[in-house]
């Protein structure tokens, strides 16, 4: 049995190799030890904001055996974004992940098509697939899985790739060979904390996710607070700050995922395409794009608080 688990777990890990996934690593589904009284006291500080559904299924995001019944194992995986060519530089900015079709999309066949293989090869194997879309603590599963650490902006990290790049997961009921959490290697380094225009980064390791850009420009639906007026770096959707100024971001690679490439006319706009842009437009640009969520007027909304 000893065998079967570790042969099943390089055909997994292969397999999501083949599907163009950057790495894949495998922890056992179980209850988040460590992780729980962070996520209490992150959440009794108020620091999801209005983000309510954080406060969904305190259980489940702890303990994937209650999401996934009879789950035995995590495999998480990581999905290179990084782009070859960026915005303007005469622009509002988008975040990275952002650029091409919506994750979700992408993300999920890949899964689907990972699930099928470990049927079709091991048997009847049952289990979800999770990209960001239900009570999944993402990086949790991953740091524990060796795939990276959690520095001190809150985001995996990994010493060759850096941290522009997808998590996602597949909870399963089978049992595999386990991989071990990897050391932290922040350092002394405080960039990410330095540079955040809205001081969110509370302190390392903790970021106050109602003061975050992303979530005033995606999450919130309310005006955004005016105290926070000339604090946004020209961010209209997004902030990738934190990632930029990380060292260890030197060692990002351009995305090989077709899909994640821009429209063209995204890179090229400038300012003042953008404060004149039409739903049309939008339409266009962002056909399958996770820019979608924030809708025509809220993105709208965004620029219009940049620009005053």
């Amino acid at each position: 049995m000893i065998e079967n688990k570790s042969k099943y777990s390089q055909l997994i890990k292969a397999e999501a190799k083949r599907l163009g996934f950057l790495s894949c690593g495998i922890s056992k589904a179980e209850f988040l030890e460590e992780e729980a009284p962070r996520l209490e006291a992150w959440l009794n500080k108020n620091r999801h904001g209005e983000m309510r559904y954080m406060e969904n299924h305190f259980d489940k995001r702890l303990d994937p055996t209650l999401l996934v019944e009879g789950s035995k194992s995590v495999v998480s995986l990581l999905l290179n974004y990084y782009p070859s060519e960026l915005q303007n530089e005469n622009s509002y900015k988008i975040s990275k992940y952002a650029y091409g079709t919506d994750y979700h999309f992408v993300i999920k066949d890949k899964l689907k098509s990972l699930l099928q293989v470990i049927k079709d090869e091991i048997g009847d194997v049952h289990g979800r697939a999770f990209v960001d879309s239900a009570p999944v603590l993402d990086k949790a599963w991953a740091a524990k899985s060796g795939l990276g650490w959690i520095g001190k902006h809150s985001n995996l990290l990994t010493q060759q790739v850096g941290s522009f790049y997808f998590i996602a997961e597949l909870i399963i009921d089978l049992d595999l060979d386990y991989d071990t959490p990897v050391t932290d290697h922040c350092g002394t380094c405080t960039a990410c904390i330095d540079a955040c225009p809205t001081e969110a980064i509370t302190e390392p390791y903790v970021v106050d996710g109602s003061k975050c850009i992303s979530y005033f420009t995606i999450e919130l639906k309310d005006n955004i607070p005016t105290e926070f007026k000339g604090q946004f770096d020209d961010w209209m959707f997004g902030c990738d700050v934190c990632q930029d100024v990380c060292p260890w971001n030197r060692f990002s690679k351009p995305h090989n995922e077709p899909l994640f490439n821009p429209h063209p006319e995204l890179l090229e706009m400038t300012k003042k395409d953008w404060e004149e842009i039409t739903e049309d437009t939008f339409r266009k640009v962002f056909k399958n794009s996770a820019v979608k969520r924030t809708k025509f007027s809220g993105l709208e909304r965004n620029i219009r608080f940049l620009k005053s």
